[in-house]
């Protein structure tokens, strides 16, 4: 059933007696047809049953190619790690730089295609996702800390942790216009951001190194944090456009307060040094 035979001499040898069952008879060409694998049961037939989904396997790595990995659970069944289910934070392009053949492997089974023969197994699925919590570690308007790995035209990507970067894009890299981001970070700097957008599904983190000057923009986040619990994923444009609607009228209102406040002072002070002087006159 699962050895791959390439020619029947590797498995018997004229004058060997073989069991078999009658698969076929043709009367008109005189033809009997015979299987011996049938003789067994088929693995497949019951590989549910013995590996029910999220069961634990361990097994030697077979076979290795550019989209995964054949780990070898028993005679003539392997199962494949796909190259997306070696790490839930390695960017992994080829399965080689992790594991070479004949590598013992923990897995656990993820899915059987028991019609096609296939077997699908995951390795990251031994640990939680990190980015399941990610929302708690790295909340809306906190600070972030790390280092920048790469520089590019459009911002600089910082390592938080392992398996975890931010994206600072080059307008939120300086409170100045920034053309090139390359002339604010480089490579290897260590910075300080605020967290201006998370997003779970997609596994991107949005930073801003100018958020740390600007205590309007750091005070609108962290009120906007306080709204997180209605959204996995809030960026500090819904927050504008809840200010739009609301702070203009907040604002004409103070400045009118403002200017009574300072047109009735300057008037008080000159009354008050008008009375002062007419006084000291007629003394």
């Amino acid at each position: 059933w699962t050895k791959r035979v390439k020619h029947p001499s590797k498995l018997v040898n004229v004058g060997d007696e073989v069991e078999a069952v009658i698969l076929d008879v043709d009367e008109y060409n005189r033809k009997i047809s015979l299987g011996m694998k049938q003789i067994e049961p088929n693995p497949w037939a019951v590989i549910e049953e013995k590996y029910p989904i999220g069961t634990h396997v361990s097994g030697e790595v077979r076979n290795i190619t550019n989209f995964g990995l054949f780990i070898g659970l028993e005679e003539g069944i392997d199962g494949l790690v796909h190259v997306s289910d070696i790490s839930w934070t390695e960017n992994i392009k080829h399965p080689s730089e992790k594991y070479e053949k004949g590598d013992h492997v923990n897995a656990v089974v993820l899915k059987i295609d028991r019609e096609n023969e296939k077997f699908s197994l995951g390795v990251k699925q031994l640990e939680a996702n990190p980015w399941d919590d990610i929302l708690k570690k790295y909340a809306l308007g906190s600070q972030a800390t790390g280092e920048v790995t790469n520089v590019t035209d459009f911002g600089a990507f910082v390592k938080l942790e392992d398996g975890i970067e931010g994206l600072v894009y080059s307008s939120e890299l300086s409170q100045e216009h920034v053309e090139k981001p390359s002339d604010v970070v480089s490579p290897g700097d260590s910075v300080t951001a605020i967290v201006t957008k998370v997003d779970p599904v997609d596994q991107k983190i949005s930073l801003s190194i100018r958020a740390l000057t600007d205590r309007a923009q750091r005070e609108d986040l962290k009120r906007l944090a306080e709204q997180q619990s209605r959204t996995q994923t809030s960026t500090l444009g819904d927050l504008l456009k809840q200010k739009l609607g609301s702070g203009d009228g907040d604002e004409g209102v103070a400045a009118g307060d403002e200017g009574e406040g300072v047109a009735g002072g300057k008037g008080a002070a000159e009354g008050e040094g008008a009375a002062e002087g007419e006084g000291s006159d007629e003394a």
